[in-house]
């Protein structure tokens, strides 16, 4: 699955042959019809689902390193992933979700049904990571569809252009609307430490 998201991520769904899975994870050929029977739509929708689980994983991992934590740090720090990936290897490689979403929406239920619960998948922990930050609960769900729209749809100028710019744009402009969304209790109790 993760040689299915590896190539996704780059090249999209339509792009992506099952021969291509199969040499990229260097795995036998017999393989795919064993593990996966559904045959492709199958195989994208478990790398899909791959996908939303790391991506929801990342967020506890980025959670735990920040020093001081902050719902605009806690941007800022998943946005900072996307950063250093372009800086260090360069704007081929995008969110697979975004892919088959844009490869497949009009064409699969199954593949839109798949990125839709991984999305989900991926918004939950960041909403309870914005409550454990001192955001009220009627309003972290809100924001964590705010901060994965504004995270994905700069990854994709950021790609367009070949520019980390949008990235850091997008922090600038919602790390001061994260940090007030924090109620004021929690946040005078923050300034006292």
């Amino acid at each position: 699955m993760l040689s299915a998201a590896q190539l996704v991520r780059v090249q999209g769904v339509g792009a992506t042959g099952l021969r291509d899975v199969v040499a990229h994870a260097e795995a036998p050929r017999g393989s795919l019809q064993h593990y996966f029977p559904g045959g492709k739509d199958q195989l994208i929708s478990e790398a899909i689902a791959w996908a939303g689980d790391y991506a929801a994983r990342r967020v506890a991992r980025v959670a735990a390193k920040l020093e001081d934590p902050t719902p605009g740090k806690l941007f800022a720090a998943m946005a900072a992933q996307w950063r250093d990936e372009f800086t260090e290897t360069g704007f081929d490689g995008g969110c697979p979700l975004v892919a088959t979403v844009a490869d497949t929406a009009a064409t699969s239920d199954t593949l839109r049904e798949a990125v839709g619960k991984a999305f989900e998948g991926w918004r939950r922990p960041v909403a309870e990571t914005l409550e454990q930050l001192g955001v009220p609960s009627a309003r972290s769900a809100s924001l964590a569809v705010l901060m994965l729209s504004a995270l994905e749809g700069a990854i994709v100028l950021a790609r367009a252009h070949q520019d980390v710019a949008p990235l850091d744009t997008v922090v600038e402009e919602l790390r001061p609307l994260l940090d007030g969304a924090v109620a004021p209790r929690r946040r005078r109790a923050s300034t006292r430490d």
